[in-house]
């Protein structure tokens, strides 16, 4: 739905399908950074500390999350509109990146330590069951 909505605001073309695949685009730079914040907050998780660092990717995540919504569309500032939507939304999948990795370690760190086999292993729960795409694929 928002990728309809920001095709028409952010994008002036004459063609609809362009505008609303435009707007797909900004959504996917986010994806695309999303490993380049795991990258860097990982690093910097291990020297300065794991919740200073997620601290950080919250603020990063929650601040350019409001930002997108005062974004100026096209009509008002030109193509200044969504170049901005397009660096917040890198700003927001480099936080979402680090916060993903650091809050999961976090997470397992302070998990109790007394259970069945001990504490669970890094990336556990990161992955969906693998029933999931068995299920997926059967239907």
């Amino acid at each position: 739905m928002t990728g309809l909505v920001f095709g028409k605001v952010f994008f002036a073309g004459s063609d609809p399908l362009i505008d609303t695949l435009k707007a797909f685009g900004v959504f996917f730079i986010g994806f695309v950074a999303r490993p380049i914040g795991a990258a860097i907050f990982g690093h910097y998780g291990d020297r300065i500390g794991r919740k200073a660092t997620l601290i950080v990717t919250l603020l990063m995540t929650g601040i350019a999350t409001a930002a997108v919504g005062l974004v100026p569309g096209y009509d008002m500032i030109g193509i200044w509109g969504p170049v901005i939507l397009t660096l917040l939304r890198l700003i927001q999948g480099i936080g979402v990146g680090g916060e993903w990795g650091g809050s999961v370690l976090l997470a397992m760190e302070w998990a109790a330590a007394i259970r069945i086999g001990g504490s669970s292993p890094p990336g556990r729960n990161s992955a969906p069951p693998p029933g999931c795409s068995w299920r997926t694929l059967r239907s």
